[in-house]
């Protein structure tokens, strides 16, 4: 066959590639319009087997009573409603009062005909909806509107994709259409938003059971599909007349400074930046989204305005990642971006973008301005756009995005353009505070006395110091804990002499697997490179390799025909006092701690199951479910 009929067939089979492609993404921009569109979806949700599977019996609230030791509470606080453009576009009609019941307890259909319902309540939550759309819903729901106006609200009342795509495009641009073009008239919407946000809050909130924040989120542009947004919580319902918008404020700085100027009496705030896996080295470049590199002010600001980082959630896991540092396999875990090969690229790890890679770098600020103000706390969150907050067991996934993502069907046929495959249930934010109020859980996440779960509710404590009783994994005594040594979040001056212990003492959740085993990241600076080494500490079934240092497999497996875990081996419970090996006081260094399940069922999996599907070959057919404490800094004496 000579070189043009090759070159022929070659074309050929571009073009129906390519078709093949276009109808791919077409059919998944296409979300259903009509009755009968919304019919046949909820159709093959009730055609899905729910009962294919294991999973845990629907649990009540437990209410804990005040403890000055501190209780851990287990709570969101990255939700989308409604009242998110984004979430209404996708199919989400679910207010903010549904939200807060689900919260509380409540099963909801969402309109994919799935149920959605948590195993077990939350402690807390906050409503994170998108500042940068307050305003337009209510003000579409006016009778009196232009004819231009009218038809930028009959868009909104259809779930699609494409308009979601075409609105994010426009980029840090206000469309005014909706408002007659007057930014006035549009600022006083958006208040009034704000103001039903803090009203929903307020309705909620049971002090001693179930706390609220009000909160919203900032969330500026970054190409394809980047995040480099912030949630914004307050202590209380003294804030701010207005939710500071991408619109508002062009950088994080500008954020945050905003902050300052209108947080003012008792107002109080603190930021939380999320899918540091996405920000395409943003996270802690030192640079602003603009491009602007940090000043030792702008350091300063961040370090009062940003104690905490969400480090998971649906869009993956931002602790570290396999392409840098010591490479330890569990920083597989639910990323799947590779490493940025040049500058400028996206979809991509730079050394710049994970949560380990902080920590590092605020190390050597700390060498270089005085003050280390990357000292953050670790939480999880969900960043649901479907009204339920804390959905995060792998069984009960719903996808993120109603129409985009639910029922299983949709999921199971998803396409990299929606990347529903790459997405995971969530995380929660885990809160150790004497009491469920808002001022006890506000003032534990600022001295960062705070933990990430991949949506598991290991309890998990650590503490760290130089005098820790030696008999502590033992006794089990917290009061000595504290006053011998610091809880997660704290900061300790090395003593001379003295080596660092951590007593660390973690619990399984009771409605999930096993603990397989404790493990500890370090982190240091040494002759001006960054260094880490990850120990393992505590082994549940399994003791450690004398060669390899690290716990033995357990032999933990999981029945693939209807996902139930193996209970015979494993801990429900491990305690230790691990002192550093390796000790060094003229060194800054920190230390987390991480617990890790024994292998479960991931949600992929479990659809699969309930559609009596083959489990797809380019996601994980098991997850194991993790807990990462906030570090304990130790400072060179």
């Amino acid at each position: 066959m000579g070189w043009k009929k090759w070159a022929g067939v070659l074309f050929a089979i571009v073009v129906v590639v390519s078709a093949y492609r276009l109808a791919q993404i077409g059919s998944q921009l296409m979300l259903p319009q009509s009755e009968e569109d919304i019919a046949e979806v909820n159709a093959a949700a009730e055609a899905q087997n729910e009962e294919a599977f294991y999973r845990p019996e629907r649990k009540p609230a437990i209410i804990q009573k005040a403890n000055p030791l501190n209780n851990v509470f287990f709570g969101d606080l990255h939700i989308h409603t409604n009242a998110s453009v984004d979430a209404y576009l996708f199919g989400n009609r679910f207010d903010m009062d549904t939200a807060y019941q689900v919260a509380k307890g409540r099963s909801v259909v969402l309109r994919s005909g799935e149920r959605a319902e948590l195993t077990r309540p939350l402690d807390f939550a906050a409503l994170t909806d998108h500042a940068e759309g307050f305003g337009l819903r209510l003000a579409c729901l006016e009778t009196e509107k232009s004819e231009e106006a009218q038809e930028v609200c009959n868009k909104f009342d259809r779930a699609s994709l494409s308009i979601f795509l075409e609105l994010r495009n426009r980029g840090p641009r206000r469309d005014l259409t909706v408002f007659n073009n007057d930014s006035a008239i549009e600022r006083e919407y958006s208040a009034s938003t704000w103001q039903l946000v803090q009203a929903s809050a307020e309705r909620n909130y049971e002090p001693g059971k179930f706390t609220t924040f009000a909160g919203y989120e900032y969330s500026p542009v970054l190409p394809d599909r980047g995040k480099h947004h912030r949630n914004i919580i307050f202590r209380s319902l003294d804030t701010p007349k207005y939710a500071i918008s991408s619109f508002d404020a062009a950088s994080e700085i500008d954020l945050w400074k905003e902050l300052e100027a209108t947080c003012t009496n008792e107002c109080e705030f603190l930021t939380i930046p999320h899918n540091l896996n996405k920000t395409w080295g943003l996270a802690f470049s030192g640079k602003t989204i603009d491009g602007a590199a940090y000043t030792e002010d702008d350091w300063k600001l961040r370090e009062r305005s940003e104690p905490l980082v969400e480090m998971f959630q649906i869009k993956g896991n931002s602790e570290c990642s396999v392409a840098f540092g010591a490479g330890d396999e569990e920083c597989g875990y639910e990323q799947f971006f590779p490493e940025c090969e040049e500058e400028g690229q996206t979809s991509c790890i730079y050394p710049t973008s994970m949560m380990r890679d902080g920590l590092q770098i605020g190390l050597a600020l700390e060498d270089q301005i005085g003050i280390n103000p990357l000292k953050v706390g670790l939480i999880g969150s969900t960043d649901t756009h479907n009204s339920n907050p804390g959905d995060t067991e792998e069984w009960d996934y719903r996808g993120a995005t109603t129409f985009a993502s639910s029922p299983a069907k949709r999921r199971y046929e998803s396409t990299r353009l929606v990347g529903t495959q790459y997405n995971n249930p969530g995380g929660l934010a885990a809160i150790w505070a004497p009491e469920n109020t808002r001022e006890a859980l506000f003032d534990a996440m600022k001295r960062k006395e705070v933990y990430a779960t991949s949506g598991t509710r290991i309890k998990l404590r650590s503490f760290g110091g130089f005098n820790l009783p030696e008999d502590i994994a033992v006794t089990a005594d917290i009061a000595a804990a504290y006053t011998h040594g610091v809880p997660m979040g704290g900061s300790l001056v090395a003593g001379e002499g003295n080596s660092l212990s951590l007593f660390i003492w973690a619990v399984k959740d009771p409605d999930n697997a096993p603990l397989a085993k404790i493990q500890v990241i370090k982190g240091w600076i040494e002759d001006g490179q960054r260094q880490e080494v990850v120990y393992d500490v505590a082994c549940g079934g399994s003791g450690l390799d004398a060669v390899t240092g690290k716990c033995k497999a357990n032999g933990a497996t999981v029945n693939m025909t209807d996902c139930r875990w193996d209970n015979s081996v494993g801990a429900s419970e491990l305690m230790t006092l691990w002192t550093d090996p390796d000790f060094s006081a003229d060194e800054d260094a920190f230390y987390y701690v991480r617990a890790i399940q024994n292998p479960t069922c991931r949600w992929s999996t479990y659809d699969s199951l309930r559609l009596d599907k083959p489990p797809r070959d380019d996601a994980p057919l098991i997850s194991s479910e993790m807990a990462w404490g906030s570090p304990i800094w130790v400072n060179a004496q």
